[in-house]
């Protein structure tokens, strides 16, 4: 398939282009039926999910070639009725052969989500042949999902906040190569920090972000959300400023094109990377909480606890951060109550105090 080329306006087109490409050519590597499961659940997933589906698939077809017929099949030979064969036992093995495996000649391991979610992955393209009735066996549904243990919420406190930024703005504590770059991205990176502080944004949103997208008038700007929908979110005057001196920087500057729409971009002027931005967000929090692996989903944990302190309103916080199931923040969140549990002990009295009586 000839690659689409794009001018780079669209993330989300150019990012989608990218994983199609991607899937097209690990497609070719798996047996042909794959082709018509992702056919089936095109309009209800994103490329990315699919993509991910591709991945998830060869490491199990690799599995079941290997283990369950001993190297006697390839994974383009692979057909339905292999499938059939495949016992619920098989299925555990898989996902104990999943604490350390190796494939393309590198030994992985995966902990209990990254096995929930490729179990999880297998069952969808089991429960599509089934559903079609090309399969009529689907051991699947007798295998149990790994227990997934809850993981603590990471997150900034109300000092490191502040210092994350100071540390933005004034550079102290960079290392001599990085100060030396610091000096052209201080304005930059600290419209980033703020941005996801103040706003709980998700990095992809971020990066994603055009010129146009920022609403001054309104303290408003518009992203994509997970599943391609569109949502206006607000910012406070402090993140305001920050975006206006980032923006005033890029039109004083020579070396920026005219015809690029990305908001935040590159030493390079191209739109900023995911992987920059982890980067960035790593350089700094580690000059001030070495002991916390902060990450960009660490300040948007960070914006969810402080909104949800500040309001109580769980709904809010899952309609700010973009959550389509409230579930999903109560969960993320819960810890939170415990500030609320404990600031209230001491709320009712057993005994009377003087002044009552």
């Amino acid at each position: 398939m000839a690659k689409i080329k794009t001018d780079g306006s669209d993330y989300y087109q150019d990012r989608n282009i990218k994983n199609l490409d991607k899937i097209d050519l690990i497609l070719q590597e798996l047996p042909p039926f794959c082709e018509d499961y992702l056919r089936g659940v095109e309009n209800r997933t994103s490329t990315l999910t699919r993509l991910n589906y591709v991945y998830d698939l060869r490491i199990f077809f690799d599995f079941l070639c290997r283990k369950k017929f001993r190297n006697s099949k390839t994974i383009p030979a692979l057909t339905l009725e292999d499938l059939e064969q495949v016992s619920d036992t098989d299925l555990e093995i898989f996902l104990s052969y999943l604490s350390n495996y190796i494939f393309h000649n590198k030994r992985l391991s995966c902990d209990e989500r990254a096995k929930a979610r490729k179990l999880s992955t297998v069952r969808s393209m089991y429960k599509y042949f089934f559903n079609k009735g090309l399969i009529e066996i689907n051991q699947t549904t007798k295998v149990a999902t790994p227990k997934l243990h809850e993981k603590e919420i990471i997150r900034l406190e109300g000092n490191e906040i502040s210092s994350i930024l100071d540390v933005a703005e004034d550079g102290n504590g960079l290392s001599k190569h990085a100060t030396g770059y610091h000096e052209k991205t201080k304005i930059r990176d600290t419209a980033i920090l703020t941005l996801f502080l103040g706003t709980g944004i998700r990095i992809s949103e971020l990066v994603g972000l055009n010129n146009e997208s920022i609403d001054f008038s309104n303290n408003s700007f518009v992203v994509t959300r997970k599943g391609g929908n569109q949502a206006i979110l607000y910012f406070s005057e402090e993140v305001g400023d920050a975006l206006a001196a980032y923006l005033a920087q890029k039109e004083n500057d020579p070396r920026v094109s005219s015809e690029e729409h990305a908001l935040f971009l590159s030493l390079q002027y191209r739109r900023i990377t995911v992987r920059a931005v982890e980067n960035l967000v790593k350089k700094y929090a580690k000059i001030v909480t070495p002991l916390k692996k902060i990450t960009p989903h660490k300040l948007r944990s960070t914006y969810g606890t402080a909104l949800y302190r500040e309001t109580g309103d769980i709904y809010i916080v899952a309609d700010v951060l973009g959550h389509r199931d409230v579930n999903t923040t109560r969960k993320h969140y819960a810890a939170i109550t415990e500030d609320h549990r404990r600031s209230v002990a001491s709320a009712v009295k057993l005994h009377k105090q003087e002044d009552d009586q």
